[in-house]
């Protein structure tokens, strides 16, 4: 899968960012390039959807209909989500929901997102730490222009994400395509953390700790974007709260 979103829309850590991308031969791609390496990559199964400057959303279809590791897209209401992996409870969750039974994974999480977009207030952390199974997300809700992305704590499915040529964050559980569009500017996206377009990185299964940017040298010795842990010994000062359609993740302060 892939998924590029504007610099408008979505605020990575600066860390992401290395200033060697652009000292070396290979330099980041426009979001445009690296749509067209994705789809080159790909040729057989693929489809794209684009959303003006803002957006970019690739997906493969599965060559198996029935994988452990499944590929999943869907969108309800202008909401589209890119699902990677499976939801070992995903029967209870859509009893929890009120769900019907052959809902799958992908329009799981958006329902859980609609959730927390519009009923709270539910701690977003706790929605996605109650998903049992590996998996990675995306989900662009693009009457608002809100990201939100995921990935399972068990490490089962891999997901990267880096900086284009225009600042643009790119998505991708594909870390060719990642290293040919970001350059040095980009890593591996972190184990039980999500990201939001609001409220930033932080891990679901440490909400109140911080995340540290850990540097990362690549073979060459060139530093590229960090690697983040989460920080035993620092504690955030807020608490992740959902607020408004127009600010869906807020910060309270305590």
């Amino acid at each position: 899968m892939l998924a590029i979103f504007h610099k408008a829309f979505a605020h990575p850590p600066e860390e992401l960012n290395s200033p060697a991308s652009y000292k070396g031969s290979k330099k980041p791609k426009v979001p445009q390039e690296t749509l067209n390496d994705f789809l080159s990559h790909h040729p057989h199964n693929t489809c794209s959807m684009s959303f003006g400057h803002a957006a970019v959303l690739a997906y493969v279809r599965p060559d198996q209909p029935f994988s452990i590791h499944q590929r999943l897209f869907c969108g309800v209401d202008d909401i589209y989500c890119l699902f990677l992996g499976s939801l070992n409870n995903l029967s209870l969750l859509n009893k929890q929901y009120g769900l019907s039974k052959n809902t799958d994974e992908a329009m799981f999480v958006i329902e859980a997102y609609k959730t927390l977009r519009d009923r709270g207030p539910y701690p977003a952390d706790q929605v996605v730490k109650d998903l049992d199974g590996s998996f990675a997300f995306v989900v662009y809700d693009s009457k608002i222009g809100s990201v939100f992305a995921a990935l399972g704590s068990d490490g089962g499915v891999k997901l990267y994400w880096g900086i284009a040529a225009d600042g643009s964050v790119v998505i991708s559980d594909d870390l060719e395509v990642i290293k040919e569009g970001c350059a040095k500017s980009f890593a591996p996206f972190p184990t039980g953390c999500m990201f939001h377009s609001e409220g930033g990185l932080m891990s679901f299964e440490h909400p109140m700790n911080k995340l540290k940017a850990m540097p990362r040298v690549d073979s060459e010795g060139a530093m590229c974007g960090a690697n983040f842990k989460v920080d035993k010994f620092s504690r955030v000062n807020s608490i992740p709260r959902v607020g408004s359609q127009s600010n869906w993740m807020e910060w309270d302060q305590h």
